[in-house]
Parts: structure tokens; sequence; C-alpha cells
């Protein structure tokens, strides 16, 4: 099954009903999307691009994006989309590891189309060659079989090697995760509508296909991003929103509610369900929330390997004060959800008893297929059928799992995920550089923020603020140290490993 029959069943079900709206704006019913992608993808199919061939989406948050990944699909091909915080020269890199044929940008990230090369075709989104795309022509008769086992989106999520992988996630894979938001999420309804203020590139994209199966509304906010007052004016308007936001936005979404003087009342007209994750969130700060907006938030836990699917702490959990364990349940990220098994296990792959730490294992058929040209990877995170997510944690008796650590020194900030070992090869390049090593620091706002510990090289006259421009040349602004410190040598073990605990331990002084 291809995921493209999901839109053509609503379609041929309620073709007027409202589907995709640019704020209150309506641009499309589902009738109209399903038109528009059976259109687009005769045309890329007319470029010549055939079943399982890479499609690469570089673009903000647009209402055409869902056009372009439906249409894609419709062809049978496979979506790459892109984080738009990156660099172009690692938008390059993915494309040419992707094999990418064609791609779809905005302008606004991709001014100069020839900027990215090796493509056989580039689309801006807003282009009188987009708009005849979706709108004239003959739409393919049929939808191009897919099997179940085929790769639908190809998510590129940055390793400790310093490179990103490339995710295989198949059309089984998010049907899974569609039906599974059902269970353990959501219930949706046609009457509902997603706010998509997150990046479409990540979760709050996945997010579209539970919300395609039950034929809901999808809204791109005007500003293509996260505007806490945008967010209430809209709900107002187009009804109750429901968004997935990383501890950061919901936090400001929460100092808004205060800052505005919205009542409960104003919360519930905004806002349906919000769904957070991406980086953990403390007790206290979701306890504010339930305090100030109401019971209409669920956690969940996943990896782009298992796309938003890992575990759940759900309305119920959240609102269970009266349970002994409910503060312990807080600090959690909830049970396992229905399509999956979890388990916590030693180095052997032992399970480890109630309570104690191990490496999170998930299991089910959410897990991705493997890494993309990368047989090694694939062979060290799947094993048995058992993703091993490099999360450190433990399950209580009752089957919440609270994390404790990142076996990965992977820093979260704002919900992005960011690898030391990435920036620390971009620092290592730097004139005057000698040795590096980047840690994550908590800050009250982002949850971590990057910190870099700087060697000059002997002889050397490090400036921090050309260190920064450094930077800010070869990756993207959000993975940028947010301080650099200066030091004569790093701390190390005997075996010249740097003692990055330490280094964290100096940040906490």
């Amino acid at each position: 099954m291809n995921l493209a029959h999901l839109l053509e069943r609503v379609a041929r079900a309620s073709p007027q009903q409202s589907a995709i709206f640019d704020g209150t704006e309506l641009c499309a019913t589902h009738g109209q999307w399903a038109e528009r992608s059976a259109r687009l993808g005769r045309h890329l199919q007319a470029q010549g691009l055939v079943p399982g061939d890479r499609v690469l989406i570089f673009m903000r948050n647009h209402p055409r994006y869902l056009e372009f990944i439906l249409g894609a699909w419709w062809a049978g091909l496979v979506v790459v989309p892109v984080n738009a915080k990156l660099h172009l020269k690692e938008v390059q890199w993915i494309m040419d590891n992707a094999q990418a044929r064609w791609a779809f940008v905005t302008q606004d990230l991709v001014p100069d189309l020839s900027a990215l090369t090796g493509l056989e075709g580039i689309t801006e989104a807003d282009s009188v060659q987009a708009s005849q795309w979706l709108h004239e022509g003959e739409p393919l008769a049929n939808i191009t079989p897919r099997a179940l086992s085929d790769t639908a989106w190809l998510f590129y999520t940055s390793g400790t090697t310093g490179r990103p992988k490339g995710v295989m996630i198949t059309h089984r894979n998010l049907m899974t995760m569609g039906l599974g938001y059902f269970c353990d999420v959501d219930a949706v309804s046609s009457q509902d509508a997603i706010a998509y203020a997150a990046p479409m590139s990540h979760g709050a994209g996945i997010y579209m296909i539970p919300h395609l199966m039950a034929g809901a509304r999808h809204v791109v906010p005007v500003s293509g991003g996260f505007d806490a007052a945008e967010l209430f004016a809209l709900g107002a308007q187009v009804g109750p929103l429901s968004m997935f936001a990383a501890p950061t936005i919901v936090k400001r979404l929460v100092d808004e509610t205060e800052a505005a003087g919205h009542s409960p009342d104003d919360c519930a007209r905004a806002f349906k369900t919000i769904v957070y994750g991406g980086a953990p969130m403390y007790a206290a700060d979701i306890q504010r929330a339930l305090r100030v907006m109401g019971p209409r938030f669920v956690q969940i836990f996943g990896q782009g390997e298992s796309p938003m699917v890992g575990t759940a702490l759900s309305r119920q959990h959240l609102a269970d004060v009266h349970h002994p364990r409910h503060a312990e349940r807080l600090a959690s990220i909830g049970v396992a959800q229905t399509p999956v098994r979890i388990r916590v296990v030693d180095a052997q792959g032992a399970d480890m008893p109630p309570g104690e730490v191990g490496e999170v294992l998930i299991g089910g058929d959410s897990v991705m297929a493997g890494y993309w040209r990368n047989p090694e990877a694939t062979a060290s995170a799947i094993r048995d059928g058992w993703l091993w997510t490099g999360d450190m944690g433990a399950l209580d008796a009752d089957g919440f799992l609270t994390l404790k650590d990142r076996s990965k020194d992977m820093i979260i900030s704002g919900g992005s995920n960011i690898y030391p070992r990435e920036v620390e090869e971009v620092l290592l390049h730097a004139p005057g550089v000698a040795e590096v090593a980047v840690v994550g620091a908590h800050d009250a706002e982002w949850g971590e923020v990057v910190v870099a510990f700087v060697v000059p090289a002997e002889g050397a006259a490090l400036d921090v603020a050309q260190l920064d421009a450094y930077c800010l040349e070869h990756i993207a602004r959000f993975k940028r140290p947010k301080r650099y410190v200066l030091v004569d040598s790093l701390p190390k073990n005997n075996y010249g490993k740097v003692l990055k605990t330490e280094l964290r331990e100096r940040l906490k002084g």
C-alpha cells in the first residue's frame, strides 16, 4: 500500500471537505489536494523519475509542502525532507548522499537555484512551474503501487561520526505511526486541525499522517513557524489546534498565556492537543503548563529511527494526581505505545530488572528499514529486530520509562538534535585551533546550549568572534556554540580520551 491511498480515500469520500490552510485562508479541499498531487506525480514521471527515486524538499513551512510530499508518493517516489535551518553545504551533502534527482525549495532558503548542484531539476515552491505542475495537465489515473516495506521518507539525522545518516522510513513505518497516534496520543476527527508551527521536515510533518487518515484540516501559520500570539489567534478563528511542540515551545506558549491573561476557556478554544517531545521536559515545567493551560498535553518519546513511536505519557497519566507515584510518572516519558515493545538491557542484551539503568530498545513495525547506504550502522543499530536507541533509562514495575542519560553525547537544544562531533570537526579546521571538545550546558529556555572548549595551537591567538564566524560559514546557525571557552588543555584519562563529564562539571561552577 502507498500512503497516497490515504489521501485518495478521503478525497473520494469527502472531496469538498476543507484540507489545507495558509493561516485562515483555505488553499485546498481534500479533492483539490488529491487532484493536484496526482498532476504533480505525472509531471515528475514525465521528467524521467521512476519509483524509488529521491525528491529533496528544502523548504520553510509552506502549504505546498503537503502537496509536494503527496505528489511524490503518488508517483512512487521517496521524499527527503531537509531541516530548513541547515547550511547549504550541509544540504548539498545530504542531496548527494541521497542521490536525489529533483528538489523543491523556497526562495528564502535558496535564493540562487544554482547553489545546489547535481540535480536534474529544481522547483521553487511559489514559481510559475510549481503552479503549472499542480494545476495544469492530466493527473495520473492511478497511484503508483508501492510495497509497505518500500521507503517513503528518507530522514537525515546527524550521527556521532559527524556525518548525517539517512533513516529509511517505510510506508509501513508511517502507517504504524499513524494508527498508533489514535491509540496512544489522541483521537482525531475530520473537524480537527493540526497546526505546523514546528518544522514540517521532522515530527510535525510526520503527524500529517494520522490527521490525513481522519480527513482533518492542516493549517500552516502565515509566519511559517512558531509565534505564540499568532497560534492563539489562529486557534480561535479556525478551531482548536493540535500540534507537535518541543518543550521550548511549550514553555513559550505558557509564558504567552500568562502574559496575555488568557483564561483556561481561551486555551480550550485555541488548542485541543499539544504533543511535546524531542527533549526532556522538567516535571515543574509540565506541572506549570497543566496549571496554566489545562489538560491538553501528551508527551511522546521516539527517534527518527522509530518515528514518533516509542512511549507516551497520556492525558490520563498526567491528570492522575492521586496516584502514589504521580511525581515519578511526571518525570518519566510514559509507557510503551501500542505498536511497540520497550526493553531496557545491559551491554549483552539481557533485560535489566525494574529500576535498573540500561540501554533503551524499541521493537515493532515502526522501526526503520535501516540506514541509507550504510549497512555497518544498520547492523549496529538493529540487532535481532530491536532498535538500540543509544538512550539510557530505567523501566519501573508498572512499565513507565524514565530516561537517565544518553550513551551518545547528543545535545538537544530547543528540540533540535546537535551532535558534538559534528561541531568539533568544523572547529578543528579553523585556523589556530589545536584541540576542541563540545558539550551541552543546561539552559532554562533552550534545555541545553552548545559550549565549545577550545585549545589554541602553539603561538596562536584565537578570537572568539572569528571562531563564531567560521562556524557560521560551515554549519547551521542553530548548531554553532553559544559560548567558547579558551583553555590551555583538555582533561583526559590515561588513554587520552577527553573527560567531557569534567567539562560539564566546570560549567556548573
